[in-house]
């Protein structure tokens, strides 16, 4: 299961569309380790400034690398992220998660990481299983 869904949510979806906040919280308290890591790569952007903040380091263990997986690969819980936190999210392999500045001045820089090319460049046989 993605997300621990509460009996309010669920007769909230039952009844029609979902409150964004409430979904959001979900994630939040569903997916802690993901939410932290996206949280702190916003904070570093906001921060550092640039076209865009990435992690490198990989899941501490299997839970943890599922909770970035089924965050970024649910297109309704990336969509939330994206909202909520005001950026575009990029990922490759199992933990490199990029945030990226949600106008056009890091365009170039999301096209590159999100390529064949950036995705080929960000192997290793330490990651071959992830």
């Amino acid at each position: 299961m993605s997300l621990d869904v509460s009996p309010a949510l669920l007769e909230q979806a039952e009844r029609g569309e979902v409150d964004d906040a409430a979904f959001v919280d979900c994630v939040r308290t569903s997916l802690p380790y993901a939410w932290e890591m996206i949280s702190s790569l916003v904070a570093q952007l906001k921060v550092d400034g640039g076209e865009f903040a990435d992690n490198q380091t990989p899941p501490p263990d299997e839970q943890a690398r599922g909770q970035l997986l089924r965050a970024l690969a649910s297109d309704a819980i990336r969509g939330a992220l994206q909202r909520h936190f005001g950026v575009r999210l990029a990922f490759q392999n199992c933990h490199r998660v990029a945030v990226f500045a949600p106008d056009s001045s890091a365009d170039g820089r999301l096209a590159r990481f999100t390529s064949v090319r950036g995705q080929v460049l960000n192997q290793s046989p330490e990651l071959r299983d992830c």
